[in-house]
């Protein structure tokens, strides 16, 4: 399985990764990422990678989880 994890130490908070897939990242009113789900289903998984990409200071990445 494989979860999402964000470096919130590099993260700015950009939204990129939301406007790639709003249904896994959210950036509130607050200012701050959200992850609304860490375990990503396979057909969400291009998505992410995709949105992982996106990430101007490579703050996301899918690590295992077993």
């Amino acid at each position: 399985m494989k979860k999402i994890v964000v470096d919130f130490d590099l993260c700015e908070s950009n939204g990129l990764c939301m406007e790639v897939i709003p249904e896994i990242f959210e950036v509130r009113d607050d200012d701050y990422l959200y992850v609304l789900n860490e375990y990503p289903s396979q057909n969400q998984m291009e998505k992410v990678e995709e949105a992982i990409r996106s990430c101007p200071k490579q703050a996301i990445s899918l690590v295992d989880e077993d």
